[in-house]
């Protein structure tokens, strides 16, 4: 099963570019059969780019996980604190086999009318 992640556009290009390995949620998907997402780009780029498998998904304190993830994040400490400030914990989405597409893709193309805040079940 796939879900749909809206990501900002500097942290998309580096998960399609190989420097980020890590995708850091705050919360993350209910169902456990999940393999895929499918990068949405977010504004003001505002595309379907591509997609990666998981590999497996971190799910620790907020300090830990940076820890394990620091030297491949593609993000700085600074960034990933400010992003998890009051939150004791982090989830990060180990990012496998990546595919771009060749072509960009529109949410209509996945019955999509807007963009996900956060994630949406494909």
């Amino acid at each position: 099963m796939k879900v749909l992640l809206s990501i900002k556009p500097e942290f998309a290009e580096k998960i399609f570019n190989g420097t980020k390995k890590y995708e850091f949620r705050k919360n993350i998907f209910k169902s456990k059969n999940i393999d895929k997402v499918v990068v949405y780009v977010s504004s003001p780029m505002q595309y379907v780019a591509g997609e990666f498998e998981i590999e497996t998904i971190l799910n620790d304190n907020v300090d830990k996980i940076w820890e394990q993830t620091h030297d491949t994040s593609g993000i700085s400490e600074d960034f990933y604190r400010k992003y998890f400030a009051n939150h004791s914990k982090a989830y990060a989405i180990r990012i496998g086999n990546v595919i771009k597409y060749k072509e960009k893709r529109k949410l209509s193309e996945y019955n999509l009318n807007f963009a996900p805040q956060s994630f949406v079940y494909l």
